[in-house]
């Protein structure tokens, strides 16, 4: 493929005998307070905070590890449009794939809005509905540009 690199295949074993249980869950259809409308990404934080994309409400919502309900943010700077995919960093920033508006949104912990970049297009650095994001251990954040069938790497300026 044009512009793309080859990426290393690294062996792995995966055990076939781990098996899951269900232990926990919680959330309804709604709009209040740990209520949920189309939940489209968990991202789990160090600290074992749970973030969710809380998508048709056009929302992050922060709950424990327990499911009991923190914080939620999705107003002024850091307004979304269907959020989707949600990324969170070692020092505990959040990152937002913010689709419909096109735009990768950062945030405290806390959803104290940060900074955000991106704009519609195809360019280096633009997008066509990002609907995921993951967070690397240096600091670099990798968007999955939905409609531009690409994925984008930013790596942490100076």
């Amino acid at each position: 493929m044009s512009g793309s690199k080859s990426l290393a295949v690294i062996p792995c074993t995966v055990s076939t005998n781990r098996t899951y249980e269900f232990s926990l869950k919680w959330g309804i259809r709604g709009s209040g307070d740990g209520e949920v409308e189309s939940p489209l990404s968990v991202a789990v934080a160090s600290d074992g905070s749970l973030y969710v994309a809380d998508t048709y409400n056009h929302r992050v919502q922060k709950f424990t590890s327990e499911g009991v309900f923190v914080s939620k943010w999705g107003t002024g700077d850091g307004q979304f449009d269907e959020p989707g995919g949600l990324g969170v960093a070692a020092d505990g920033s959040v990152y937002v794939a913010d689709s419909k508006n096109s735009r990768i949104q950062k945030f405290t912990s806390d959803g104290v809005f940060i900074s955000k970049w991106g704009t519609e297009g195809t360019g280096d650095g633009q997008f066509d509905t990002p609907e995921g994001v993951a967070v690397a251990s240096d600091g670099s954040v990798y968007v999955a540009d939905t409609d531009n069938n690409r994925i984008q790497k930013f790596a942490p300026g100076p």
